[in-house]
């Protein structure tokens, strides 16, 4: 009876000892790295992804100061009437070769076969297209207030208005600078204008950003 037992408890141990090689296999089976993992390289990841657009840089807009050019005029007369006239200007720049501005004048007149004087003045708007750098053409409406006498010791004011066209050529005299010599005609020919019909009308300027 004794050995029974003692073959049975063998048996016991011997079954355990086997369960538990088991069992220790296998977790470190487990625990093992799997041998057909496949690493993917850095660069194949990096190829796969969005390309980053970058939005193309708007253009900057031109300053107003760059749109917009002034000076004017001087005329000068010697004779039997004596002219003297001023008439500044400032123009807006639409496109580099399209312009819109306006003008005013004033001059003053001597008459010497009368001993009188008169003080003239008015306003003006007007477009110009630059055609080449050098070369432009012109158009204005104008409106003059005239001192008109009607006898060597009485004098009325009456407006006088001109449609004039033509057009003028410049010259770079500085950096920024142009001078302009411009010839135009009148086509109201008003009856009261002191220019003959057909008569050019001739003028002499400086401009700065024009």
């Amino acid at each position: 009876m004794r050995r029974l037992l003692l073959v049975v408890f063998a048996v016991c141990l011997l079954t355990a000892s086997a369960s538990f090689a088991q069992v220790d296999s296998t977790a470190v089976d487990s625990t093992a790295a799997p041998t057909d993992t496949v690493t993917t390289p850095a660069s194949a990841t990096s190829a796969t992804q969005a390309p980053v657009v970058v939005p193309p840089t708007s253009q900057p807009r031109r300053k107003l100061r760059d749109r917009v050019y002034f000076g004017g005029s001087v005329t000068l007369s010697f004779g039997d009437v004596t002219r003297i006239g001023v008439y500044p200007m400032i123009a807006y720049k639409f496109t580099p070769k399209l312009s819109v501005g306006t003008e005013l004048g004033y001059e003053y007149l001597k008459y010497d076969d009368i001993d009188q004087s008169a003080n003239n003045y008015g306003g003006s708007v007007f477009g110009r297209y630059r055609i080449i750098p050098q070369l432009f053409a012109h158009a204005e409406y104008q409106m003059v207030n005239y001192e008109i006498f009607t006898s060597p010791t009485t004098s009325e004011r009456e407006w006088i208005p001109y449609l004039l066209f033509g057009g003028g050529l410049s010259s770079r005299i500085g950096p920024n600078t142009w001078g302009y010599v411009e010839v135009l005609f009148d086509v109201l020919n008003d009856e009261h204008s002191p220019y003959d019909e057909g008569e050019p009308i001739i003028s002499a300027g400086v401009g700065v950003g024009f």
